[in-house]
């Protein structure tokens, strides 16, 4: 069984969301969150949820994966992977159009590849093992016992690293060929240049200091989280956390978050690249072009070939281009 339905990427700040939710309304969509820190309640602000973008009352656009887990429970690719195919499906039964909107690349990439988690949930008892050693050791460990998933997994993470060992080791056999539907997906990316990137995502950062931002942590906190807990869901509520417990000020904990997303979206950049050279062909829009994805998916819908991508990210070079060499004639 295939699904046909919408993949909707592209860094963060640059209106996925609003994307999503207009071409949802256009076609009779509903939305499928690609994000690993949507999923859980009461972190709104820092996560980005933007509930306010999807609609109210008869207006509103159904979403899925949002919402779904308490911040104390565990959430994970795996875990992920069966809760997105179950709505895929869904979805796809009713009729409606599924539309995959996130900023996860290493959730969106192994849902558009179907991976087969081999392994299933984790065990607490190696996790915590496993965390006791460095980030170095890991990776050589995995290189060892499955180079199979050393190739593919993101070794930057040490937390994929031990998720990676951990499905590695309650493998019992070879792995089980995928039982999940494949997709027919369209893939469409929200583009502006780096600099715009960088202005709208200080934009939004203040936007969500502004909205209550810190307000949120110091109520998650008082709610029984713990400091590491918070740490664990990423660079919002890390760089908060650090200044609620004196470590940095207003103003440094500002910048540090602002570096730090900006490289993040860095590091999205690399990864769509990545997809783009495994073979991903994805239909990037200037200033997320609803008008122009509104063209695309028509003719998707319609069953006719699809123009391939107008540019990749590939072709875009930031900063100077390496000099080429003169050829000098000999004398």
């Amino acid at each position: 069984m295939q699904i046909r339905c919408l993949i909707i990427l592209g860094p963060t700040a640059t209106g996925k969301t609003r994307l999503g939710v207009a071409l949802a309304r256009i076609f009779g969509g509903e939305i499928v969150s690609c994000d690993s820190r949507q999923v859980y309640r009461r972190l709104d602000i820092g996560t980005g949820k933007d509930l306010n973008e999807y609609g109210q009352g008869p207006d509103h656009i159904p979403v899925h994966l949002i919402d779904t887990v308490e911040p104390h429970e565990e959430y994970h690719l795996f875990r992920y992977l069966a809760d997105a195919r179950r709505a895929l499906a869904d979805i796809a039964q009713r009729g409606a159009l599924p539309i995959i909107v996130g900023g996860s690349p290493l959730y969106l990439n192994a849902l558009y590849r179907d991976y087969t988690m081999d392994g299933g949930q984790p065990s607490v008892e190696l996790r915590r093992q496993l965390l006791n050693l460095s980030t170095a050791a890991l990776v050589e460990i995995l290189r060892q016992e499955a180079p199979d998933l050393f190739q593919r997994a993101d070794l930057t993470q040490k937390r994929r690293v031990v998720r990676a060992l951990e499905i590695a080791r309650s493998r019992s056999g070879p792995a089980s060929p995928p039982t999940a539907p494949s997709l027919d997906p369209l893939v469409l990316g929200c583009f502006f240049d780096r600099a715009e990137v960088r202005r709208r995502i200080e934009v939004r950062l203040d936007q969500r200091l502004a909205g209550g931002l810190i307000d949120e942590v110091r109520g998650l906190q008082q709610s029984g989280l713990s400091w590491e807990r918070l740490d664990s869901f990423g660079l919002e509520y890390r760089c908060v956390a650090l200044h609620l417990l004196g470590k940095l000020s207003y103003p440094e904990m500002r910048e540090r978050l602002l570096a730090r997303i900006r490289r993040f979206a860095r590091s999205q950049d690399v990864w769509f690249r990545k997809m783009e050279r495994e073979g991903m062909a994805i239909h990037w829009l200037p200033g997320a072009d609803v008008v122009r994805a509104e063209d695309l998916v028509r003719t998707f819908l319609r069953g006719e070939p699809v123009p391939p991508p107008e540019f990749r990210l590939e072709d875009r070079v930031y900063g100077p281009r390496p000099r080429q060499r003169r050829s000098h004639s000999p004398p």
